[in-house]
């Protein structure tokens, strides 16, 4: 009988726990790694970076086949993040100036972008905060001077920057004191990371915690460790990747990935911890194939926006689930307050959806679409790997919708229609806009009316600059 009674109050306790945690608001570690592509980590094909404990986090968690940047370039995805609204009504399209690339080579004059982050925008951390969360930001911010203006209680080397002077101390940075000469700074946001975490695992510790953490790693510039970039150096490159100090870097951010994790098991954290793994936008083209996927970093073909993407709770999602439903960086916003259950005020908007029904228990997105919209101009890198429309530009201004396996590009210099079918034409080389001219027109319509519902500005002013014969 004793038997029988312990076997019974363990199966009590466990229940009654395992209750306690769905009642308890869980922590949340977002990390958003800079320009890393769809194909840049093993979970996703890679044969050439090494990241075992991103594929572990991936096992532990939903993974998604078809995860979208909202933006194809730094300053607006992160934005479209943190205020889970779409690039027209924060209006941050670009990094600094919308006037990219050669006057004589534009045709329109594009919508002036903004810089920063308006603080009317209630963000993500502010909601968090305010639903009695502690935040904390390490890492790249660059929406603003100070993330601590917006929601964080804490900040580590946040600023208007858009990417390190050094990956190795002394690193320059107003915001980050040194480390010791030669430490590097994936390491260090790692280390200062985890210091939070364990200030905040106490009993005496009743609030949950946000922590994000936006690496400034893989942007350039390309430094890593000398030994990691020597096993990469020997090591035989796969489908146009190759490159050994980027390699290098891809590893050391896997490396303290692991770190933090073992950092929340070391705590007893885990259980109810939500782990984000995302990607700001596309890899470089130059450095790293995202094949075949068209193009990279500042392109709207599928490799300036496609992501790899993981949300780890092991006391709440199912382990090893992939997803191919399409979703978008815009989801994070409804899905972490939806996990937090934090009552949203009715007249604040967010473009997204919360995924936790769809991974939960497969409930279809209510949406039937995604958009994207650039109204200014983004000079190339490399004519050949960038695998633009022209070898100017990365991209034009324009827009464009993915509906169902259909995507179109809209692009507003020329009024030209790219029509893809992305199951069977990944790499976007087919334009089936004069074939398939009524789907062209179906969803050419849908994306004037989105643009219409979000008040998205078009650029409409010749530019008296432009010389059409000039390359």
């Amino acid at each position: 009988m004793r038997i029988i009674f312990l076997v019974i109050s363990l199966a009590l306790t466990s229940v009654l726990h395992a209750n306690l945690l769905k009642k308890k608001k869980p922590n949340i570690v977002f990390i958003l790694i800079d320009d890393l592509g769809w194909k840049d980590v093993g979970f996703m094909g890679s044969e050439f970076y090494e990241t075992p404990n991103i594929d572990e986090l991936a096992k532990s968690g939903v993974s998604f086949e078809n995860a979208y940047a909202p933006a194809a370039n730094c300053a607006p995805s992160r934005a479209c993040i943190m205020s889970g609204q779409n690039t027209p009504r924060h209006g941050i399209y670009t990094v600094g100036s919308s006037e990219r690339g050669k006057t004589h080579t534009r045709k329109l004059v594009p919508i002036e972008n903004t810089v920063t982050l308006a603080d009317s925008v209630l963000t993500l951390a502010e909601a968090l905060h305010k639903a009695g969360y502690v935040t904390a930001h390490m890492g790249k911010w660059h929406l603003g001077d100070d993330p601590c203006t917006q929601g964080f209680d804490l900040n580590r080397a946040g600023s208007h920057a858009g990417h390190p002077k050094s990956y190795f101390s002394p690193y320059r940075n107003p915001v980050l004191e040194d480390g010791p000469e030669g430490e590097y700074l994936t390491d260090r946001l790692t280390n200062e990371a985890i210091q939070f975490i364990n200030d905040n695992t106490s009993e005496q510790t009743s609030k949950p915690f946000f922590l994000y953490l936006p690496y400034f790693t893989v942007h350039t510039p390309l430094q890593g460790k000398e030994e990691v970039i020597k096993k990469y150096t020997h090591k035989e490159g796969c489908k146009g990747q190759k490159h050994a100090i980027y390699a290098s870097m891809v590893e050391s951010a896997d490396q303290n990935i692991g770190r933090i994790i073992n950092a929340l098991k070391d705590e007893g954290l885990h259980e109810n911890t939500m782990v984000i793994f995302f990607s700001d936008n596309g890899g470089i083209a130059n450095i790293s194939s995202q094949y075949p996927a068209r193009a990279g970093k500042g392109s709207y073909y599928e490799g300036g926006i496609r992501e790899p993407m993981i949300i780890s709770w092991p006391n709440r999602l199912p382990q090893g689930k992939r997803i191919d439903t399409p979703v978008s960086g815009l989801d994070f916003y409804p899905t972490i307050v939806d996990a937090a259950d934090i009552k949203r005020d009715k007249k604040q908007i967010l473009d997204g959806e919360s995924l936790m029904p769809l991974m939960l228990k497969d409930k279809p997105m209510q949406r039937d679409a995604l958009y994207w919209h650039f109204p200014i101009y983004l000079q190339g890198i490399h004519p050949v790997n960038d695998q633009a429309r022209d070898p100017l530009f990365r991209t034009r201004p324009g827009s464009v919708i993915i509906k169902g396996k259909w995507k179109l590009h809209e692009y507003f210099e020329d009024g030209g229609l790219e029509l893809y079918n992305l199951e069977t034409d990944l790499g976007e080389s087919n334009n089936l806009a004069n074939q398939k001219t009524e789907k062209a027109k179906e969803l050419l319509e849908q994306l004037k009316a989105w643009r219409v519902e979000m008040q998205a500005p078009v650029p409409t002013e010749l530019n008296p600059n432009y010389n059409p014969n000039t390359k």
